[in-house]
This record gives C-alpha cells, sequence and structure tokens, in this order.
C-alpha cells in the first residue's frame, strides 16, 4: 500500500542534463509530482521549507556541500525520506547510515535510463510511506569477556531484509560474538554493491562478513551475503554434517534476485529444526511464506516489531501468516539470538 495521491518529490542534483532525466521520467508516473529542483544542499534546503516534499532524491556529489554531509545536518531538524541517486561507490553506504531511506545507481549509459527510472520510482512510492528518524543505538552490546563457543541445536541463522535493511542488519550484526554459528543473508541489493556492503561490515564486525560465493562453507563467526543478481541457498555437503551455500543466476522471485524465500525454504528443506530465521525491514511480502515453512519445520523465527522498521512490510506480512513467533525490536535482536541459542542448547 502506496502513499494516497500523489508523492511531492525534490530533486537535488548539481548536472543540468540528469535533473532534465529525472524530472520527465518522474512526472511521466501520474502519482508522482515534482515540486522543486534544487542544484545545491542551500538551494535544498530552502525548499523543503518551502514546498515540504514528501521525498527528496539525492545525488552525493554536490557543489558547496556534498550529499552526505547534506543529510546528516538536515536529518535531526527536518526528517525526511530520502533517496540516494548516485554512481557506484561506497558513499551510498555512508548516505544510509547518515539517515536516507534507500539508494538508486546512476545508468551508465543511455539504454538504461529507463531501468533506472523505473527502479527509481518504485523506490520513491515505498519511501513515501517509511519511517525515517530511527537511530542506531548502543544500548547493547556484546560483554568484553570471551563467549562460550554454542553447544546448540541450532547451526545456522538465516536473515532476509529489503528497504533499511542495510543499517539493521549493520546494527544486530555489529552486536554478535565471533562465536555465533554460521549466518547466511538475503538483503535486496543490485550487483556490486552486496561485495562493498559485505566489505564494510567486515570492518566493522567482530564476525567475518564476505559475499556468498558458491561453495563457501557455513562456519560459526561468519556472515555469507548473496551476491547482487543472483539467488542463495544453503546444500548439505556430502558426507559431512557440515554445509555451503549454492549462489545461481535466475529469474526474479517476488519481484526479487536474490530472494528471501529462495533461502529461507532451503534452509527449512535442509536445516529443518536446527535453524533461527529472522525477517527484517522491507517492502512487500519475500520471505514471509518462506519463513512460515521454517516455523513449520521446526525452526525459530523473529520477526522485527513495527516501531523499530523502516518499512513494515515483510515482517508485517509474516507476521500474519503466522510464520513469526515473536516479534522484537531491533535494538533487542542480538540479545534474543543469543537467549534463543542458550535456550536450544545440547
Amino acid at each position: 500500500m502506496y502513499k494516497k495521491g500523489k508523492i511531492k518529490v525534490l530533486i537535488v542534483e548539481d548536472s543540468m542534463v540528469f535533473r532534465e532525466v529525472l524530472r520527465i521520467g518522474l512526472t511521466s508516473d501520474t502519482s508522482i509530482e515534482v515540486i522543486g529542483i534544487a542544484t545545491d544542499a542551500y538551494m535544498a534546503r530552502d525548499k523543503i521549507i518551502e514546498f515540504q516534499p514528501d521525498v527528496m532524491t539525492l545525488d552525493v556529489e554536490l557543489p558547496k556541500m556534498n550529499g552526505i554531509e547534506f543529510l546528516k545536518r538536515l536529518m535531526p531538524q527536518y526528517p525526511i525520506p530520502v533517496i540516494v541517486v548516485s554512481a557506484v561507490t561506497e558513499k551510498v553506504f555512508e548516505a544510509l547510515s547518515a539517515g536516507a531511506v534507500d539508494f538508486v545507481s546512476k545508468p551508465a549509459n543511455r539504454t538504461g535510463i529507463e531501468s533506472f527510472i523505473n527502479e527509481l520510482i518504485v523506490k520513491i512510492k515505498i519511501a513515501s510511506i517509511s519511517k525515517v528518524g530511527y537511530l542506531k543505538t548502543s544500548e547493547y552490546t556484546i560483554p568484553n569477556n570471551k563467549v562460550q563457543p554454542f553447544k546448540s541445536r541450532i547451526n545456522i541463522i538465516a536473515i532476509g531484509a529489503s528497504t533499511g535493511g542495510t543499517e539493521a542488519l549493520e546494527e544486530v550484526l555489529m552486536n554478535l560474538p565471533r562465536e555465533i554459528p554460521g549466518i547466511v543473508i538475503v538483503q535486496h541489493m543490485p550487483p556490486i554493491f552486496t561485495k562493498m556492503y559485505a566489505q564494510r561490515l567486515n570492518n566493522s564486525c567482530m564476525i567475518e562478513v564476505k559475499e556468498a560465493e558458491s561453495g563457501d562453507k557455513i562456519l560459526p563467526g561468519r556472515a555469507l551475503i548473496a551476491p547482487g543478481g543472483k539467488h542463495m541457498k544453503i546444500v548439505k555437503d556430502i558426507n559431512e554434517n557440515s554445509y555451503s551455500v549454492y549462489c545461481f543466476e535466475d529469474e526474479k522471485v517476488n519481484g526479487h534476485c536474490p530472494s528471501v524465500d529462495v533461502l529461507f525454504y532451503s534452509v527449512a528443506e535442509y536445516c529443518g529444526g536446527k535453524a533461527l530465521g529472522v525477517i527484517l525491514t522491507g517492502m512487500g511480502h519475500d520471505g514471509a511464506s518462506g519463513l512460515l515453512n521454517m516455523r513449520k519445520k521446526g525452526d525459530k523465527t523473529l520477526g522485527q516489531d513495527e516501531a523499530s522498521c523502516i518499512v513494515y512490510g515483510m515482517p508485517k506480512v509474516a507476521y500474519e501468516i503466522g510464520a513469526v513467533e515473536k516479534q522484537v525490536a531491533l535494538k533487542d535482536f542480538p540479545r534474543e539470538i543469543l537467549k534463543i541459542l542458550k535456550e536450544a542448547e545440547l
């Protein structure tokens, strides 16, 4: 369910040519109204006050003040849903940390403009109903003393997320100990960015985080993130009591590749009763039926609560169909995960 009526959009972009591409492309959708255009952060600030847009598109590279610094100054005073429009760069993750809801990468050439505009329109519609202003918290942190290895029947943690998930995942993973069971993750994200995202998390977390490749083993203290543009399944290693991942190109499932459902169904098939499924913030229903299948196979399941979600879509659908055993605030996930592992000790 998107916002009713016209979505008022402010475009912040210093390139005259690309401003026009954005304006023409966005106004082709009857549910979007471009109410203003700004070429720098100071002009954008004035137009936000004057027009009160529902969503702002923001280039990272701007004159006078870059987009990331603008976000850091803007969000505490005027929290507004922001979609970053940028070239392929790690700076998009800095923008997400500063409060942006999502990002779209600029097309490399004219042939990619149509798909770029279509993706941007969808994300603007999602952003228009998103919550902004949720701040990461350091309320919970893993104690300094070494955590003993888990002797738990749960040996895999499977996590799915979409809009708002990059920051949610970081908050969860940063507060998990090295001794945690192997983690497999699907975060809706395009190719190239998943590798940059994994490297970013690997530099900030106690556990190892990497973009998954077929054959990678699921090991304690390691999180594998499905590569953009490929689905990811878990498989049981032949003649071994261990699991690996298989990454493959295929049609989109629930509109996504990678798809959370593809991962969750494989976990239920190969690891039923020995896994924990987690569904975080995101639009749509991807992952809901897979999580329900996991629960039916005896797995534990958690869903992010409405109050802490940027977009309460995927967790909402999962909860309503009975796939979520317990709803949890984002800040409480590390504690809840460790509690479940402890309760499942052998």
